[in-house]
C-alpha cells in the first residue's frame, strides 16, 4: 500500500482548551492535521466543511451537546460514515441513551486516559495495519543452532598458579579521641 500524501484530518470537539491543545500538538506531531471547535457549533461546522477522517467528540460542549452533533452527523449524507471516538468525563453508562446505536468507533473516560492514550485511541482508529499482530520472526532452533557455531576450548594451564603471598599488615594509626564538649586550647 502506497503512503499518503496529504495528512488525515482531525475535528476535535472539546471545549476545555488546554486540553484541546494538547490532543491538538501530541496528534500533529504524529503528521495528522487538527481543527479545533471548542463548542458544539462550531465543532459541527468543521466537520461539515472538513469532511474529517476521525472526529474527537466530547459530550459536554456549550451550544449543542456531543450527542446531538452525532446525530446530526449520522442523518446527513455528508458525516454518516466519519468514524468518531467518545472522550468524555462521562461514564458511557451514564452517558446519552444510543450512542452505540449512532455508530461511534470508542468511548473513552477521560478520567482513565494517561498521556500517550490519544495517540493510541486515533492510531488504532486511523491507522490499524501499524496495529495488527505481526507475526515472530523465525528463530533457529536451538539445536541447530549449537550445531552450526563451531565451539572454541580454551587449553588447560600446565600448571596451577601460584597463590601470592599476603603483605605483612601495616601498622593500625593510635586514635586519640577528641573531646567535643570543652573549647580547644590555644
Amino acid at each position: 500500500m502506497e503512503p499518503s500524501t496529504t495528512a488525515q484530518k482531525i475535528v476535535i470537539v472539546e471545549d476545555n482548551s488546554a486540553l484541546a491543545e494538547i490532543y491538538k500538538t501530541r496528534l500533529e506531531l504524529l503528521g495528522y492535521t487538527c481543527f479545533l471547535g471548542y463548542n458544539g457549533i462550531t465543532g459541527l461546522y468543521f466537520i461539515q466543511k472538513e469532511i474529517p477522517d476521525l472526529v474527537l467528540l466530547d459530550l459536554m460542549v456549550p451550544d449543542i451537546a456531543g450527542d446531538q452533533i452525532l446525530a446530526r452527523m449520522r442523518g446527513s449524507t455528508w458525516g454518516r460514515d466519519i468514524p468518531v471516538v467518545i472522550i468524555s468525563n462521562l461514564n458511557e453508562a451514564d452517558a446519552p441513551a444510543g450512542l452505540r446505536d449512532l455508530g461511534i468507533a470508542d468511548y473513552v473516560v477521560k478520567a482513565n486516559m494517561t498521556d500517550d492514550t490519544i495517540d493510541q485511541i486515533v492510531n488504532r482508529t486511523l491507522r490499524p495495519e501499524v496495529h495488527a499482530e505481526t507475526p515472530a520472526p523465525i528463530v533457529p532452533a536451538a539445536e541447530s543452532f549449537v550445531q552450526s557455531v563451531p565451539m572454541a576450548v580454551a587449553p588447560a594451564p600446565a600448571q596451577p598458579t601460584p597463590t601470592p603471598q599476603q603483605a605483612p599488615a601495616a601498622p593500625t594509626p593510635s586514635f586519640r579521641p577528641v573531646d567535643l564538649t570543652t573549647p580547644p586550647q590555644q
